[in-house]
Order: C-alpha cells, then sequence, then structure tokens
C-alpha cells in the first residue's frame, strides 16, 4: 500500500510537471508551487530536499507520461520497419496530445536548461541519448532482420530521424501549426522507404 508521504510527493510532481515544463525551472518561483498543490513551502521541503530536486522528478515524471504511449504504440508490431513506422504516425499526433501539459519536456526543459542549470540540461542530454540509443538498437534489429540495408549507419540515421523529430516539435510549437509535424513524418516515411528498407 502507498503511504501518505509518497501519495503527497506524486501529488506534488503530478502538479508541478507542467508548470516546470510551461514556465521553466528559473521561473517557476516557489509560490507558483504552493499555490498550484495547495500545499505549504514546509510541506514541499519536506518532500523534496530543493527545487532543483524537483525539477529532476519532475523532468523524470513528464518523459514518462509521454513516452509510455509510445512504447505502448511499437507493441503494435514486432517488426523492425514497421516500428519506425509506427514512432512516425505516433509523432503525427504528438502536438495535441503533448499540449496538455505545457508542451514537450526535452525540448522545453533543454533550451530552458541550457543556459541556467547545467544539472538540469545533463538530464537532458541522458534522455535524449537513450531516445537516440533506442532507434539505433530498432535499425539494428531491422538489419539483423534483413528489413534494413546493412549498408546504413544505424547511429547516424538514429541521431538523424531524432533531429527531424525534435526539429518538427519546435516548429509546431512555435508556429503553433501542425503541418511541421505532418509534414516531418511524411519526410522520415520517405526515409525509412527510400533509404533504410531492403
Amino acid at each position: 500500500m502507498i503511504s501518505k508521504a509518497e501519495l503527497t510527493k506524486q501529488h506534488i510532481i503530478e502538479v508541478t510537471a507542467p508548470i516546470f515544463n510551461k514556465n521553466g525551472y528559473a521561473a517557476t518561483s516557489l509560490s507558483d508551487i504552493t499555490k498550484a498543490t495547495g500545499l505549504t513551502k514546509g510541506a514541499i521541503y519536506g518532500n523534496f530536499k530543493n527545487k532543483e530536486e524537483l525539477a529532476f522528478s519532475c523532468f523524470k515524471y513528464m518523459v514518462r507520461y509521454l513516452m509510455k504511449p509510445l512504447s505502448d504504440h511499437l507493441k503494435l508490431s514486432d517488426s523492425p520497419i514497421q516500428k519506425l513506422f509506427l514512432i512516425t504516425d505516433f509523432y503525427r499526433n504528438y502536438y495535441p496530445f503533448s499540449k496538455n501539459l505545457g508542451g514537450c519536456p526535452v525540448l522545453n526543459i533543454g533550451v530552458d536548461a541550457n543556459n541556467s542549470n547545467s544539472e538540469l540540461l545533463g538530464k537532458v542530454r541522458d534522455v535524449i541519448q537513450r531516445i537516440q540509443d533506442n532507434l539505433c538498437s530498432l535499425i539494428e534489429n531491422g538489419i539483423a532482420a534483413n528489413e534494413i540495408s546493412s549498408e546504413i549507419n544505424a547511429m547516424t540515421y538514429a541521431k538523424r530521424m531524432d533531429t527531424i523529430i525534435q526539429g518538427a516539435i519546435f516548429m509546431t510549437y512555435t508556429m503553433n501549426d501542425e503541418f511541421y509535424m505532418k509534414d516531418a513524418m511524411n519526410y522520415l516515411d520517405q526515409i525509412i522507404n527510400n533509404e533504410l528498407k531492403v
């Protein structure tokens, strides 16, 4: 059974995560957090040693919250090449899905932390590396299954795909126009079909 302290901690994270995601680390004040959670400063710091620890927990929560549906979507096929198409399919609808939470945490927190918080930036880089490593493994599995050309460099394509996805997310949010996301995913489908597929 979950303890009252664990429930309180979870409540703080769930309520505060979208605030950090929208406002950024520096712009999120303790009064923003206490007002949103309905808890006192003492209750916040009774669960987290400082604002930075809370920000780390919130970022981790946001990434997990947004990546779980992608992970579930990838279970629709066992084929590595089909999984790549499932990734583009998922991101076609990423804008309305992530908008409710204040946007993409990897992009938001990455840009925000770049000039203000090197430890938080390190957490974002770890997530990006994990995403690229997973994409690379998927492409390598496709090569092993003879679905993807053995002549391509798996990590190069993993980084390229992630760059296109992140760039499309940035443009979609900046211009408030889903064209960028949908067009970029169509372009990735062409790359998968024309450059990767055997």
